[in-house]
């Protein structure tokens, strides 16, 4: 006689459905070890079939590479927020995470079947995963030309949209807080916000590059180029300035408020990346809305696809964007 679920379920003493998900690997459940491991060895003492089938299968391991320190990605929750989102779901999709950082290439495991990479990384560095294994998926950095998977955010149209939002509050003097990026092994990163921002402007005859001020993505350099570009420019401060992260854009809203210079009406600001700290500063920052948990999930379904056909040709992603306009906007 064919054993079942039912007959498990009563012998463990525990729901059919609950049998059905530990017996099917269901991450997403929310069970304690031990009765886990009850389940498992009712279905062993029952030579229940499906559980052996089960058994055998091969989790696959996924090494998570955050080009961040950990104290570096806590002073960045854009980047945080795309780890844990891959973490999530990747363990929804039966995926194990092992992460690391800062581009720490002899902590990845050997025996791990992909890499998602979050960040920037310099041609060495890619060839450095290359070694480990060919199938990486990149996040926030297009590796497309170097033959490899990857997801970026909407940049061009992104920077277009707050472009044209400042035109539309009248405002046509526009500057920008850019940042400067390194790859762990010091090698320049461009950054492709300030590039659409300089050929946008420049096509519409609006560019000034003394309103360009550059900072390194924290937001004490946010707070040092803002007092810089108010203490060189005085009355002529733009009245409109995109700033290129949401760290950097709350330590320009210090400084502007040091200045008593008066926010939305004499200076509108718009942020890039829309993470929680945005939110919760006064006045509320308008800012770009990057979907992190898109791209999260995003990058897992490209790695699943990579391990499952490792010889298809490499594929872009790019994710769309949305401004938000809070109180920092007119």
């Amino acid at each position: 006689m064919a054993v079942t679920l039912h007959d498990i379920a009563d012998k463990a003493g525990v729901s059919i459905a609950t049998v059905s998900r530990i017996l099917n690997n269901d991450v997403t459940l929310s069970v304690n070890e031990k009765t886990r491991q009850r389940v498992l060895a009712t279905a062993e003492e029952f030579n229940y079939t499906k559980h052996k089938r089960a058994r055998n299968n091969q989790v696959q391991r996924v090494a998570v590479v955050q080009w961040y320190s950990l104290t570096q990605e806590l002073d960045d929750l854009y980047y945080m927020a795309i780890r844990m989102g891959i973490e999530r779901a990747a363990q929804q999709r039966g995926l194990q995470t092992v992460p690391i950082y800062q581009n720490n290439m002899e902590e990845i495991p050997r025996d791990v079947t992909g890499i998602i990479a979050i960040g920037k990384f310099s041609n060495s560095q890619v060839q450095a995963l290359k070694l480990v294994t060919s199938n990486i998926v990149f996040v926030d950095y297009d590796s497309l030309a170097a033959g490899y998977d990857c997801l970026v955010p909407d940049f061009e149209n992104a920077v277009r949209s707050v472009i044209s939002e400042f035109l539309n509050e009248g405002i046509d003097d526009i500057g920008m807080l850019a940042g400067t990026e390194k790859t762990t092994d010091q090698q320049i990163v461009p950054d492709l916000r300030r590039f659409y921002f300089e050929s946008t402007l420049r096509q519409q005859n609006l560019y000034h590059s003394e309103f360009i001020f550059a900072g390194n993505y924290t937001s004490m350099s946010g707070y040092t180029a803002m007092k810089k570009a108010i203490e060189t420019l005085g009355d002529r401060l733009p009245h409109g300035i995109f700033i290129a992260n949401d760290p950097m854009a709350v330590g320009a809203l210090k400084a502007i408020q040091e200045a008593k210079i008066s926010v939305p009406h004499r200076v509108a600001l718009i942020s890039f990346n829309d993470t929680a700290i945005v939110k919760y500063v006064y006045p509320s920052m308008s800012a770009v809305h990057v979907a992190t948990d898109e791209m999260a999930h995003a990058a897992v379904d490209m790695m699943i696809k990579r391990l499952q056909n490792p010889n298809n040709d490499p594929c872009k992603t790019v994710v769309g964007t949305h401004l938000i306009k809070r109180q920092t906007t007119r």
